[in-house]
């Protein structure tokens, strides 16, 4: 039976992972404006001329929601899997296959009206993420193979098969590597013209909530987030764990490859060839773990890390800063995170007979 006083103790540990992620942004926007005083550059200035270029105009805030919005799928996509045991770095490729998808199926179905056009396009780039990431979520459940290494390789893999479809087979009446333009019945309408702002935005907020129902309002979630936390233990409970594997990663690739759909529905509108990597698959790892894996902690970190993408040039134009400091802010905001875990982990392991003796005095 679960006391006052654990009950308490939860709800305390879950502000305190609020207050870390508050506390790690704050660190790491102190440590950017060290680094631009060392550079002989003005702070106030450049942290100015960064919040400028979001809230400074409604353009401006309009394109600061396009760099949010795919952050919010990749980091959706790596908070489930992580609330299974997996560690998905595939996101990247997963977010490319589903542009694929999205371009393909927007220029291919014609005479269909937006209603069913526009949705079919985003069905079909989260089914070619899905597909994409349930590869390695076999080869995990079935061989035992590691998530990471098949992750990553399968990234390279969509980079250059993608490369070679819009060389070849699906390449568009362009000169450029580049797929047909997608049908103006599969576009996403925009609502913040001149803007490229679309509801490309509101999808990802439904899916966040998609996400928080399935985790913590189904079975499927609960089976999840058991495997997260002690797979035997899970399978000796009678929950299927390869299962389980398997369908996580499928889910997190269908949000991936959806945010690659919405991406080009609503902003390119076709299949660019990348010549690299986009970096939102690898920005959403760090999206989710500034949001601790919870779907609000995840708009809320990609809402920070798409502000600062987004401001870096104006950082640049205007206060003479390198785009490169914005980088360091994000990968302090990581370093200070992962050091509290470390910290965190020591306290605990300090505290066991305490707590114990705590819960004893509460149940007794």
């Amino acid at each position: 039976m679960i006391t006052s006083l654990e009950m308490q103790e939860t709800y305390s540990r879950r502000w305190e992972r609020v207050w870390i992620s508050i506390a790690a942004v704050l660190l790491a926007l102190l440590l950017g404006a060290v680094v631009i005083l060392w550079a002989g550059r003005d702070p106030l200035l450049a942290y100015g001329a960064l919040w400028a270029a979001s809230f400074g105009s409604w353009r401006g805030f309009g394109e600061a929601l396009v760099s949010i919005t795919p952050l919010i799928f990749t980091g959706l996509s790596v908070a489930f899997c992580n609330r299974t045991g997996l560690f998905n770095i595939g996101a990247e490729g997963q977010f490319i296959i589903g542009q694929m998808g999205a371009a393909v199926a927007g220029y291919m179905f014609t005479g269909l009206p937006a209603l069913i056009h526009v949705p079919l396009a985003l069905a079909a780039g989260a089914l070619a993420g899905a597909l994409w990431a349930g590869v390695p979520g076999l080869l995990k459940a079935k061989l035992g193979a590691h998530e990471v290494i098949n992750t990553i390789m399968m990234n390279y893999i969509a980079l250059y098969f993608t490369h070679y479809l819009v060389i070849g087979p699906l390449k568009g009446h362009s000169y450029l590597p580049v797929t047909k333009q997608v049908l103006e019945s599969a576009r996403l309408w925009r609502f913040l013209p001149p803007t490229r702002a679309n509801i490309g935005f509101f999808v990802a907020l439904a899916m966040a909530g998609v996400v928080y129902y399935i985790l913590w309002r189904t079975t499927l979630g609960y089976e999840c987030r058991a495997v997260g936390l002690n797979a035997e233990a899970a399978q000796y409970a009678g929950i299927n764990v390869q299962r389980n594997l398997v369908v996580s990663m499928m889910i997190g690739g269908a949000l991936a490859g959806m945010g690659g759909a919405v991406q080009v529905l609503g902003v390119q509108h076709r299949f660019y060839d990348l010549f690299g990597f986009t970096g939102y698959g690898f920005d959403g790892i760090a999206v989710a773990l500034l949001g601790n894996n919870h779907p609000l902690g995840v708009i809320a970190g990609a809402s920070l890390f798409g502000i600062l993408a987004r401001g870096s040039q104006n950082m640049q134009s205007v206060a003479q800063v390198p785009q490169e400091v914005i980088g360091i802010v994000q990968a302090a905001v990581i370093i200070f995170i992962a050091a509290d875990y470390i910290i965190r982990k020591w306290i605990y392991w300090r505290r066991p007979q305490g707590a114990g003796r705590l819960r004893a005095k509460g149940e007794s």
